[in-house]
């Protein structure tokens, strides 16, 4: 299979820059994979979509605020994303204009912050020290919500709010769960009130999942590495429906690929994990069997994700159907629930 495969023609104008006025108001298409057919919905149509018994899985990481703008001795503007706290004044950091960021290179941060590059760990990821313990309350102050490189504009005061979900909890995440970003906490009501289980897992949202396949086969890409977490409850709940044969609708791409690395020997692993899970046509889904999702950027591993899920040639003609009635695309546009 090749990556060019996974790729379709989307006008500049359908990649939504901006979230919908107000959330839980996107349009929603709805993939029947029984019967192949195409329908479409609003979100305030879910809850009704959803059978009673069904256990709905959400991902409740939350993104960090983690660029920061710093200036060097001379001046000039640097950009720090804030990728891992090492120690309580040490971070893991990727900086803009890599070239000239060498160990010893000092900057001024926010908040009367020093800090000084400490080791060049890779082409353009630092260690970085700093005057002072930074931690998530700091970047709340000072950092910018690191929108996706296809929103062509700065973050405001909007994505504060709009990029996070309702529900989100654990920081840890460079980029949004995206498909968690449509839930209300009148659908959740809904949802709850109708006999619709919920349940939560964490997966943090590393920058890999902005990295494009470099490889024209999909099988020789290495998939980056990202950090989760199953409590115990939640694994009960997930082997309990299971066991009983009712569906588990995983909420968002980083759900489904939580459970699906969690699944081992017929039981969930609990606790904090990692997986590098590439999942792409042929594989057997083990734990979920419905699927709410965003729309996915041409030839990446989320749409190889989708097309496992649901068959090649179906989303091939789901995407040119959105396309064709306007419906917005990425982070910010509508989704689909495949059922």
């Amino acid at each position: 299979m090749k990556i060019r495969d996974f790729s379709f023609n989307l006008p500049p104008e359908q990649i939504a820059q901006h979230p919908p006025e107000e959330r839980g108001t996107a349009k929603l298409m709805v993939m029947n994979r029984q019967t192949g057919e195409i329908s479409h919905k609003n979100m305030q149509d879910f809850p009704d979509l959803v059978e009673p018994g069904t256990l709905v899985v959400f991902n409740n990481s939350r993104v960090r605020k983690a660029r920061v703008f710093a200036f060097s001795e001379h001046g000039g503007k640097v950009e720090f994303f804030f990728l891992k706290s090492l120690e309580k004044d040490l971070w893991l950091c990727m900086v803009s204009k890599a070239k000239k960021q060498k160990a010893g290179k000092k900057f001024t941060f926010p908040g009367d912050v020093d800090g000084v590059i400490e080791e060049e760990v890779s082409s353009n990821h630092r260690k970085v020290r700093f005057s002072m313990p930074v931690d998530d309350d700091y970047l709340d102050v000072h950092g910018h919500i690191p929108l996706p490189p296809y929103i062509k504009r700065e973050d405001s005061e909007e994505d504060s709010e709009r990029y996070q979900s309702v529900f989100s909890k654990e920081t840890g995440s460079v980029a949004a769960p995206t498909a968690s970003l449509h839930f209300t906490d009148e659908i959740l009501g809904r949802l709850k009130d109708k006999g619709v289980e919920t349940a939560f897992v964490t997966l943090h949202v590393g920058l890999g999942t902005f990295e494009p396949v470099r490889t024209e086969s999909i099988l020789d890409h290495k998939m980056h590495e990202e950090q989760f977490f199953i409590s115990d409850d939640t694994a009960d709940k997930i082997e309990k429906a299971l066991k009983e044969g009712r569906p588990v609708l995983a909420v968002g791409t980083t759900s489904v690929r939580t459970l699906e690395s969690a699944w081992q020997d017929g039981k969930l692993t609990r606790g904090e994990n990692a997986t590098n899970i590439f999942i792409y046509p042929g594989y057997d889904f083990k734990v979920v069997s419905q699927m709410f999702t965003n729309f996915h950027t041409p030839e990446s591993t989320l749409l190889v994700l989708v097309s496992a899920f649901a068959g090649k040639d179906y989303i091939d003609a789901a995407y040119s159907e959105a396309v064709e009635k306007g419906y917005m695309f990425f982070s910010y546009g509508d989704a689909m629930l495949m059922k």
